[in-house]
């Protein structure tokens, strides 16, 4: 982190003690149902807590058999949500899906979001929240 001070980041050490986000999430319906296909909505919204703005991308992972399509395919899905000016919140809605062999149990989604410098090229920090849906 020390690097960014070349580029006129002034206060890097800062950077990696203070968390520039707050994530919150809700989920509708809040559950899902095993055997048989199904959807859920994940709203994610993102606060930045800095007095800066901050160029700002999104990353949700989803465990084994939840995607983000009806197929089944898509795990992963990256965000580039832009810049969010101090205490500006933006939120995100992303489709989750179930199959038909979604087993019952809870499952963990990852979620990282990540402030950047200058472009989606350099990091200055990143703040990982998990959250749960149940599957009954």
């Amino acid at each position: 982190m020390a690097f960014l001070g070349m580029f006129g980041k002034k206060d890097a050490q800062q950077a990696e003690k203070f968390s520039p986000y707050m994530i919150s999430t809700e989920w509708f319906p809040y559950r899902l149902y095993s055997g048989k296909k199904g959807s859920s909505i994940l709203f994610i919204r993102v606060r930045n807590l800095t007095s800066e703005p901050l160029l700002t991308s999104f990353a949700v992972q989803l465990p084994g058999k939840l995607s983000f399509d009806e197929i089944g395919l898509s795990k992963m899905k990256e965000l580039k949500v832009g810049e969010i000016k101090p205490s500006e919140e933006k939120e995100l809605r992303l489709n989750v899906f179930s199959s038909i062999d979604t087993d019952p149990g809870e499952y963990t989604v990852t979620m990282i979001s990540t402030a950047h410098y200058q472009d989606y090229d350099k990091v200055i920090n990143a703040v990982r929240k998990r959250t749960s849906i149940n599957v009954v």
